[in-house]
């Protein structure tokens, strides 16, 4: 935090805001304009990756900003950001403006942005030290510590019982680690002492003091203390100095897993440590694929619901037909007793509730009982049980074709689900929702819609000159592969497995193996087996491919193909 602030005041103090977003519940972007540039400041009070930095990867902004945009919008548009605070090493920024209020007089606002987990906030304070309003706001009912709702002084977060690196020298931090009880371990007890570190900063402490070995202090020695002191010694020097770097570890499967202001060795070769350019590109880094997810993910839960409960009303209608699917295998049994009762008739009284009959389709011609209607005759016996016999065969066929259509309609829905898995922005959420209204699965809205412009399909090119297309969704899979694609062009798709159509484009040309395995490698990128490898893909000429009349969105079936197995690429490049 200390590190950002100077790269806040050393780029954008001065600025003027000229734009306020706010994209979610929990996330604020600032366009702060200076005379030779702009930046995109970006305030997340998101439990799980609550930050403040400058970046690139800008949300989209629903169609009506909420109330606490449009106030900061009011209050602070036109502002310039005049100082950049941090008390102590405490995780929250204050960011002062000057503004001007409605009477045209000049005034001091502040914004407090509160990096604190599941704590985090984002307050506006008036020149006066008051809450104007805040992100969340806290009531008694909810703190009875600290309350957070306009009107009320702004108050600092309670203190935490910990020395500020700023201030207290190794030696001291030394004495606070040596009182606590011994059997502690170092990383844990650097993180109860220490204001303001990291668990991954106490981790590599204590991994630099024991060369690698967990370390409690009740064993440490004294030359794991005077190690121990020179590392301490370091790291307040890059505190005060704010003369660290920022470092990201990444693992062998290339996800982000930890950062910080200095290097990263605690992973050895579990993780490749990089070296970013500034820490606000670190955090762009780091959280861009995760926020995206979890923005999507926000956005999404109306079609989930609407998807989850489908599925789940699908599987019980499909159990239910299985069992009486089960109960119809019985039906020769039934043919069987009418055709003893007619070859029997002489013998069978009318009245007889059971007779004992030879079965003559067995070898042994065992005897079995058979049940009667005492009010019917023999006659009309054998009648009833033909009758069953053939409502059973019937019912037999009509619930393994109602199976089939519910297994594939389950299917379907499992394709919609891996492609709403693969939404990135809110136009292909549109998309998805426009296509389960036509599939009738979402009531369509009274009035005028606007219709969804349809999107392009992503494009790559492979390392020997070939286009490749892949479809963001269902609707878009069949553009592309029944209208867009050319009958010599080759279509690729996860062998069953739920993903993208995929077109090679060929222009007249021969296809190369190289442009043939890395369109495959795109396919299983853009399916459900992402995270897989050794993932089989099938391909064929577009003219081996044919939709089913009838069939749902992105459904098609194909002949004469091959399969490939890849690893899907790495990114969305080949």
């Amino acid at each position: 935090m200390r590190h950002l602030k100077k790269e806040l005041e050393e780029a954008a103090l001065g600025a003027r805001v000229e734009k306020i977003a706010q994209p979610n519940r929990e996330e604020m972007v600032f366009t702060l304009r200076t005379r030779t540039d702009h930046y995109k400041l970006l305030l997340s009070a998101r439990a799980n990756s609550a930050r403040i930095h400058f970046t690139q990867y800008v949300p989209e902004n629903p169609k009506v900003p909420p109330m606490l945009c449009m106030l900061l919008r009011k209050r602070l548009s036109g502002a310039k950001l005049a100082a950049v605070r941090q008390p102590g090493l405490e995780r929250l920024l204050l960011l002062d403006f000057d503004a001007i209020n409605e009477l045209g007089d000049e005034v001091r606002l502040t914004l407090a942005v509160e990096i604190m987990g599941r704590y985090s906030n984002i307050i506006l304070v008036d020149e006066n030290g008051k809450i104007v309003d805040a992100l969340k706001r806290v009531d008694a009912e909810m703190s009875s510590e600290r309350l957070v709702l306009p009107g009320l002084t702004y108050q600092l977060p309670p203190p935490q019982n910990k020395l500020c690196m700023l201030e207290a020298e190794p030696e001291e931090i030394l004495a606070r680690l040596r009182a606590l009880p011994a059997d502690t371990e170092l990383s844990k007890a650097l993180l109860s002492s220490l204001q303001g570190v990291s668990p991954v900063v106490c981790r590599e402490l204590q991994h630099l003091t024991g060369r690698g070995a967990d370390l409690y202090t009740q064993e440490m020695t004294e030359e794991h203390w005077e190690r121990l002191r020179f590392f301490l010694a370091r790291l307040v020097r890059e505190v005060r100095g704010t003369e660290g770097a920022p470092y990201m570890a990444v693992s062998v499967a290339k996800k982000p897993m930890d950062f910080s202001f200095m290097n990263i060795t605690q992973y050895g070769t579990a993780a490749v440590v990089n070296r970013q350019e500034t820490f606000s590109g670190l955090l762009d880094a780091f959280y861009a694929g995760r926020d995206r997810i979890e923005r999507m993910r926000a956005r999404s839960q109306d079609l989930l619901r609407v998807l989850s409960n489908a599925s789940d009303r699908l599987s019980r209608k499909i159990n239910i037909q299985r069992a009486e699917l089960e109960k119809c295998a019985e039906r020769d049994q039934l043919r069987i007793c009418g055709d003893l009762i007619s070859a029997n008739l002489y013998q069978i009284e009318k009245g007889s509730t059971v007779v004992s009959l030879q079965n003559f389709y067995e070898p042994d011609a065992p005897l079995v009982k058979i049940k009667l209607d005492p009010s019917k005759t023999p006659s009309q016996n054998a009648q009833k049980y033909y009758k069953d016999y053939r409502k059973a065969r019937t019912a037999e066929e009509k619930l393994t074709e109602q199976i089939g259509q519910a297994q594939q309609e389950l299917e379907y829905l499992d394709t919609v689900f891996e492609e709403l898995s693969r939404a990135k922005v809110e136009r292909d959420l549109s998309e998805i929702r426009q296509e389960l209204v036509e599939q009738g699965y979402i009531r369509a809205q009274k009035g005028k819609q606007k219709p969804v412009a349809a999107a392009a399909p992503l494009e790559f090119t492979s390392s020997d000159g070939f286009r490749i297309l892949v479809g963001r969704n269902n609707r878009q899979n069949d553009r592309l592969t029944l209208k867009q694609a050319n009958n010599n062009d080759i279509w690729l798709h996860t062998k069953n497995i739920p993903g993208s159509h995929t077109i090679l484009v060929t222009d007249g040309r021969e296809p190369t193996e190289t442009a043939i395995r890395e369109a495959a490698m795109l396919a299983a990128a853009h399916s459900r087996a992402r995270d897989s490898s050794q993932v089989p893909v099938d391909y064929t000429q577009v003219r081996n491919v044919n939709k089913p009349s009838g069939a749902k969105p992105g459904m098609v079936i194909y002949v004469k193909y091959n399969t490939v197995y890849v690893t899907p690429a790495a990114s969305e490049e080949v």
